[in-house]
């Protein structure tokens, strides 16, 4: 068992985030001047503090789990550039995001990197890019056409008596949500498909139901949510 105590995240000043959301721009503001950051130093300033905090934990406790269920030795993490720039460039796109989702994209990206043989530094600089442009919608479809088959069984959802039909079916069935918003869904997979991500370019082409609960995800893809998925359950 690891020692819960030696890894402990040490606090950050209310005074230390405000310096640094002043250096970010807020000082070139010609409005009001000081008094103007103050008070967005007021506003603002105890989420980041919070935001910064939650993460930091999250993160902690996911390296205590790996050093306990895969034998990671934290204290080499110290020289290990990949993890630090990881670490690094995480936190910055997760105390400026409130969606769960992304926040555990984000954390799992980082203890993926602690692991032996990461990805190489161009994808993790890219996979990074992505989680930041992406919605919480790219990450959805591309774990659903993953693994079609499996996550209807998981999600307890089906398809009926479908024996042909389309893509965008698919996708209505596993979220209700999305029925009167194809536009949306379609740019989505647009995004993902110009990535290289999934295989197949439009969603309304009719097909089989063998077809319609195929893979589509491409290799490429299938790195990406490996990287963003918890390492002890890859």
């Amino acid at each position: 068992m690891a020692d819960q105590n030696k890894y402990e995240v040490p606090s950050t000043k209310a005074a230390d985030i405000a310096h640094l959301v002043t250096r970010s721009g807020l000082g070139a503001i010609p409005f009001a001047g000081a008094a103007a950051i103050e008070l967005l130093n007021i506003v603002v300033t105890p989420s980041l503090e919070k935001r910064r905090n939650d993460w930091m934990e999250e993160v902690g406790e996911g390296l205590r789990n790996l050093e306990e269920q895969m034998g990671v030795v934290l204290e080499e993490l110290h020289d290990n550039d990949s993890f630090i720039d990881a670490a690094l460039e995480a936190t910055t796109l997760a105390i400026r995001n409130s969606e769960q989702e992304k926040i555990e994209a984000l954390k799992n990206a980082v203890l993926n990197t602690a692991l032996p043989n990461p990805v190489e530094k161009s994808l993790q600089v890219m996979f990074f890019s992505w989680i930041d442009t992406f919605t919480v919608w790219h990450i959805k479809l591309l774990t659903l056409f993953h693994n079609p088959k499996g996550w209807l069984q998981e999600n307890n959802k089906n398809l009926g008596g479908l024996m042909t039909g389309a893509m965008s079916q698919l996708i209505e069935t596993a979220y209700p949500e999305l029925h009167t918003k194809s536009e949306f869904y379609k740019q989505v997979w647009k995004d993902l498909y110009l990535r290289g991500l999934v295989n197949t370019d439009g969603l309304n082409t009719m097909m089989t139901l063998d077809g319609i609960v195929s893979k589509r995800t491409t290799n490429l893809g299938d790195q990406f949510l490996k990287f963003i998925h918890d390492p002890i359950e890859n």
